[in-house]
């Protein structure tokens, strides 16, 4: 079983930025890809981005691309979003995904292993 804690979520100002990041309780990810989705109140949980086991390989949703940042530090089984440029539509709860896979995927039902979320409020 895979433990995933997000952290760095928080209140930003609009044009401002954050890094969330996510723990992983396993001994090791090596062998997982990660990803981030976010999920606003009445609405439909959205990919934003995802990473391979490697970290070299990476794929975002369409939105976010040139604004977000994934990437992750196998030495500290973390990976990060690095999200720039905030807008009031980025608030949402942040969460963090991992399965089994070499290769990346960007549907949430093809995540085993999920963490309980961090929130990200922007504000004007």
């Amino acid at each position: 079983q895979v433990q995933l804690v997000e952290s760095g979520g928080g209140l930003a100002q609009v044009g401002g930025s954050l890094r969330v990041s996510c723990a992983s309780s396993a001994r090791t990810l090596s062998s997982y890809a990660m990803a981030w989705f976010r999920q606003a109140p009445g609405k439909d949980r959205q990919f934003l981005a995802a990473i391979d086991w490697s970290g070299t390989v990476t794929t975002y949703g369409n939105f976010e691309k040139g604004r977000f940042t994934i990437s992750r530090d196998m030495a500290k089984n973390t990976a990060y979003l690095q999200m720039n440029n905030l807008e009031p539509e980025d608030t949402a709860v942040y969460l963090c995904a991992a399965d089994y896979r070499f290769g990346i995927a960007t549907n949430a039902s093809e995540y085993e292993f999920w963490g309980q979320g961090t929130q990200v409020t922007v504000s004007s």
